[in-house]
C-alpha cells in the first residue's frame, strides 16, 4: 500500500484557492466532532495508510460523516501503528476476513486484488462495501456510482433492513471527473459522441508518485539524472502517455475504462467515446479536454447556464481575462471545474461543444464519491 499523504505535505499542493469549495483544516486532535454518533453506522476503512485512505478519513471529517466507530484497517506491515483521528487514537488492524464483523460501511482503497478477495467477504458479513478499485466496475450486478450522476443505480441498496450486505463500485478518477461535466449536458441535447483527452497529475498514482514527482524536479534543477522508480522514465518537465498497460487495440487499460464506464453510468451501450490518457507533471489533480457531439443542437450559452446549476460543478470560463480551470485551482477541492466552453466549429447546426475540465482526482476522483456513495446508503 502507499505511504500517507499527510506524512508528506507537498508545498505544490495548494489548500485554498479562488471560488471553489475549500476543504477545512487537518482532522483536530483535541476535540471529539459531532459526527461520532451511537446511532450512526460502523465504518471500516480498508487501506487506509495509502493516499486515499488517508483522504476517506479526511472527507469524514469534513462532511461530518455520522459514524459509530470506525475501524483502521491495511496490511500486515502497517498492522499496530497509531493514528489519531477526530480526538481519538487507533490502532491500525491487519486486513482479515474477520475485520468486518459488525462493520455496516466498508470504504475499500487498497488495490484490485485485495478487494476481488476480501470485498465479497465484507459484502457477506452484512458490509456495504464502496469499492474504489477496478474489480467490480464491469460486474453487470453491481452498480457503478456517481452520486450526481446516477444514484438511482444504487437505489435498491440500503444500510437498513437488509439481510446481508452489498458492493457498489466507485468509478475511475477520469471517468467521475469528465461526466461530472458532461452529464447535465447530456441530459438536455443526448450525447452521441465524446472524445475525451486527459492530462493526469502524479496523484492518480499515490503518494510515491507524487513525491517522486517533486524529488525528479529538484535532480533536474540541480543537473542531476532523475529517479525513475515510479514511472521508469522522467516525469519532471515531460509528459507520456498513461502508463496503464496498452491492449491488442493499441488503447490502454485507462482509455478503455472512459469507454465502458461511461456506457454503464449513462445505461447507454451506443454512446460512442474514444480517449487519449496522458500523464503531465502536475502534483494533484487532472485535466481533461472533452469534445462532445449531440443528438439535438445545444448552443454555448445554453450549455454554460445548465453547467452552472449542475451540482459539484463551478464553472470558471471568463475569456477577455483568459482564466479558466487549472489544476491549481482545484487541488484540494470538491467541486469539478469547467470551462473553455464554446461551439464546436467542425459540426454544424449546433450539434457540437468543446469544454476543458479540472478536478481533483483524489478527492472527487476517488475519496469524496466514495463518501458520497456511503451518505446515500444513510
Amino acid at each position: 500500500m502507499q505511504a500517507a499523504v499527510s506524512a508528506h505535505r507537498n508545498p505544490f499542493i495548494p489548500t485554498h484557492h479562488g471560488s471553489l469549495t475549500a476543504r477545512r483544516s487537518k482532522w483536530p486532535n483535541t476535540t471529539v466532532r459531532m459526527s461520532h454518533r451511537e446511532d450512526g453506522p460502523t465504518v471500516a476503512v480498508v487501506g487506509v495508510t495509502g493516499a486515499v485512505g488517508q483522504e476517506f478519513l479526511q472527507v469524514l471529517s469534513d462532511r461530518d460523516f455520522p459514524y459509530r466507530s470506525i475501524r483502521m484497517l491495511a496490511s500486515r506491515r502497517s498492522a499496530g501503528r497509531h493514528l489519531s483521528f477526530e480526538g481519538r487514537e487507533y490502532t491500525i488492524e491487519e486486513l482479515r476476513p474477520e475485520s468486518f464483523d459488525g462493520v455496516d460501511v466498508a470504504l475499500f482503497s487498497a488495490g484490485g486484488s485485495v478487494s476481488r478477495e476480501l470485498g465479497p467477504v465484507a459484502a457477506e458479513r452484512g458490509a456495504v462495501v464502496v469499492d474504489n478499485s477496478s474489480a467490480f466496475r464491469m460486474d453487470p450486478g453491481v452498480p457503478l456510482v456517481i452520486p450526481e450522476v446516477n444514484p438511482d443505480a444504487m437505489g435498491h441498496i440500503r444500510l437498513k433492513g437488509r439481510s446481508k450486505g452489498a458492493i457498489i463500485a466507485n468509478p475511475n478518477c477520469s471517468t467521475i471527473i469528465c461526466l461530472m461535466a458532461a452529464t447535465p449536458l447530456h441530459r438536455r441535447a443526448k450525447v452521441v459522441r465524446m472524445v475525451v483527452s486527459t492530462y493526469q497529475a502524479a496523484s492518480g498514482a499515490g503518494a510515491a508518485a507524487m513525491e517522486e514527482l517533486e524529488l525528479q524536479t529538484r535532480e533536474v534543477l540541480d543537473g542531476k539524472r532523475p529517479t525513475c522508480k515510479i514511472f521508469k522514465q522522467q516525469y519532471a518537465f515531460n509528459l507520456f502517455s498513461h502508463n496503464a498497460p496498452v491492449l491488442p487495440n493499441g488503447y490502454n487499460e485507462e482509455e478503455m475504462k472512459l469507454v465502458k464506464e461511461t456506457r454503464k453510468i449513462w445505461n447507454d451501450m451506443d454512446v460512442k467515446v474514444t480517449a487519449t490518457c496522458i500523464r503531465v507533471p502536475v502534483m494533484r489533480a487532472h485535466a481533461e479536454s472533452v469534445n462532445l457531439q449531440f443528438e439535438k443542437p445545444l448552443d454555448e450559452e445554453t450549455a454554460r447556464e445548465i453547467l452552472k446549476g449542475a451540482p459539484g460543478v463551478v464553472v470558471i470560463d471568463d475569456r477577455a481575462a483568459n482564466r479558466f480551470p487549472t489544476p491549481l485551482e482545484v487541488s484540494n477541492k470538491d467541486d469539478v471545474a469547467v470551462g473553455r466552453v464554446r461551439q464546436d466549429l467542425s459540426q454544424d447546426d449546433n450539434h457540437g461543444l468543446d469544454i476543458f475540465v479540472c478536478g481533483d482526482q483524489i478527492r472527487k476522483g476517488a475519496a469524496l464519491n466514495a463518501v458520497q456513495i456511503a451518505e446515500m446508503l444513510l
